[in-house]
C-alpha cells in the first residue's frame, strides 16, 4: 500500500483518537461540577456512572479486539463512533439518573472501539516494521486531548448548559470520527489464516540483542506444531505480563488523580499543585517522543524492565522531596516522561514478544484487565491513604507495586518456552 494512504490513516487515526478522549473521557472531568449543581445527583453517584462505563469498555475490549482481527477496524471504529454520538445524546437528554447512568454505559462501550486499542491495531498491522513510529505519532497526538478539548468544553458550557455542551459535543464527535473512519480507514485486511488455525507468528525471544531494526518473527513451531492463541494467553509468559501491565496501569491512574491532593497536603497552593499537573501531561507527550529511539537501541526486555523501574523511581521521590514549588513540578514532568514512556512500551509489547500478526485478539486480553485496574484505581488509592493515613503512604504502596511489577516482567520476559 502506498506512502500516501498510510499517512492518510495515520492522520485519521489521530483525529478520532484525539476526539474520542477528548469527548468521552475529558470533557466529563470539566462538566462534572456543573451536573451535579443543575441535576442534585451527588458527586460520587455521578462518577460512579462514568466508572461504570469504563469497567464496561475495558471489558468489551476483549471481543472487540477479536472482532478487528476478523474484519479489520474499519466498520468497527465506525459503528462505535455512531454509537458515541447516541450515547453522548442519552446522556445530555436523561430525564433520571438512571438513564444517565445508562448513557455512560453506553459510552463505555464505544471507547472501547474508539480509544487507543484498535488504533494500536490498526496501526501494528498496516505499517509493519514501521509500527513504532506510527504509534509513537498517535500517541503524541492523542496527548493533547485534554490540552485541545477541556478549554473548549469549559468554554461551551459557559455558553449553554451542560447538556447542550454535550449535544455540541455529540455532533463534532460524529464528524470527526465516523466520517473520517468510513472514507479513510478501507485499507486491506490480513488475517493470518486467523479464520481457521489461530496460529501465531513466533515469539520474539526477549534480549539485549534485539532491537526494533531486527526482522520481522517468523512462523514458529513448538515440539513440531504451530503455536496458537490459547496456548499464548494460557503461557506464564502472557499471564505475568498482564499482571505487570495490570499493576502499573493501575499506579499510573492512581498517582494522577490523587497527585493534587498529595501536593496541597504538603502545603502547596492549589493553582501550583495544578500546573504541576498540567506539567506532567507535557512531560508525558516528551516521552512517547523519546521512545523510538529507545526502540531501535534497546531491546524489549530492557525497555520494559527499564521503563517501569524509572516509573518506580519517580513515584518513590515525592513524598521525599521538599514541597518546594518548582521541585514538585520537576518531579511531575519527570513521572510523567515515565508515564509516557510506558503508554507505549505496554502498546508494542505484544507485537514484540509474539509477532504483529494476532496483535488485535492478544492485545485486546492484555488490555482488559489494565483497563479495570485504571477504573478501580482512583477508588483504590483514596482508601489507601485513608487506611495508611496520607498520601505519603500511598505514593510509597505506589512506588512499591511499580517494582513489584518490575519483577513479574522481568520474569516474564527471561523465559524462553512459551508457557
Amino acid at each position: 500500500m502506498g506512502s500516501r494512504s498510510l499517512r492518510a490513516v495515520l492522520v485519521t487515526l489521530c483525529v478520532t483518537v484525539t476526539a474520542a478522549y477528548g469527548v468521552l473521557y475529558y470533557a466529563f472531568t470539566v462538566l462534572q461540577p456543573r451536573i451535579v449543581e443543575a441535576t442534585g445527583w451527588s458527586a460520587a453517584a455521578i462518577t460512579t456512572a462514568f466508572s461504570a462505563g469504563t469497567l464496561v469498555g475495558a471489558v468489551a475490549g476483549i471481543p472487540v479486539g477479536r472482532v478487528i482481527q476478523r474484519f479489520g477496524p474499519r466498520w468497527v471504529m465506525a459503528g462505535a463512533s455512531l454509537l458515541g454520538t447516541l450515547a453522548l445524546l442519552v446522556v445530555a437528554a436523561a430525564p433520571s439518573y438512571w438513564i444517565f447512568a445508562l448513557g455512560w454505559l453506553l459510552v463505555g462501550l464505544s471507547s472501547a472501539g474508539t480509544f487507543y486499542p484498535p488504533a494500536f491495531a490498526a496501526l501494528t498491522q498496516w505499517f509493519g516494521s514501521r509500527r513504532v513510529d506510527a504509534i509513537t505519532t498517535l500517541t503524541l497526538a492523542g496527548g493533547f486531548a485534554s490540552t485541545i478539548f477541556a478549554p473548549l468544553t469549559d468554554a461551551l458550557a459557559g455558553w449553554v448548559e451542560w447538556r447542550w455542551t454535550y449535544v455540541i459535543l455529540a455532533g463534532a464527535f460524529v464528524l470527526l470520527t465516523f466520517v473520517p473512519s468510513i472514507v479513510v480507514l478501507d485499507l486491506a485486511w490480513e488475517t493470518t489464516g486467523a479464520r481457521s488455525s489461530g496460529e501465531l507468528a513466533r515469539p520474539l525471544v526477549p534480549s539485549e540483542g534485539v532491537t526494533a531494526r531486527s526482522a520481522e518473527p517468523a512462523a514458529p513451531v513448538e515440539d513440531g506444531r504451530p503455536v496458537r492463541d490459547r496456548e499464548v494467553l494460557q503461557s506464564r509468559r502472557f499471564v505475568l505480563l498482564t499482571l505487570a501491565g495490570t499493576l502499573v496501569t493501575m499506579v499510573v491512574f492512581a498517582s494522577i488523580v490523587h497527585l493534587v491532593p498529595f501536593l496541597v497536603e504538603h502545603g502547596l497552593s492549589a493553582t501550583t499543585a495544578a500546573w504541576a499537573l498540567g506539567l506532567g501531561g507535557a512531560g508525558q507527550v516528551a516521552g512517547r517522543a523519546f521512545y523510538p529511539l529507545l526502540a531501535r537501541r534497546f531491546g524489549v526486555r530492557a525497555r520494559m524492565i527499564g521503563g517501569v523501574l524509572w516509573f518506580a523511581a519517580s513515584v518513590a521521590l515525592l513524598p521525599l522531596l521538599p514541597a518546594v514549588g518548582w521541585v514538585m513540578i520537576l518531579v511531575s514532568v519527570l513521572t510523567g516522561t515515565a508515564r509516557g514512556l510506558y503508554t507505549l512500551i505496554s502498546a508494542t509489547v505484544v507485537s514484540d514478544v509474539w509477532g504483529p500478526e494476532r496483535y488485535a485478539a492478544l492485545n485486546g486480553v492484555y488490555s482488559a484487565p489494565a483497563g479495570v485496574a485504571g477504573a478501580l484505581a482512583p477508588a483504590l488509592g483514596a482508601g489507601v491513604a485513608s487506611a495508611l493515613g496520607g498520601y505519603d503512604a500511598l505514593y510509597w504502596v505506589l512506588a512499591g507495586g511499580v517494582l513489584v511489577a518490575g519483577g513479574l516482567a522481568g520474569v516474564a520476559l527471561g523465559v524462553r518456552e512459551a508457557r
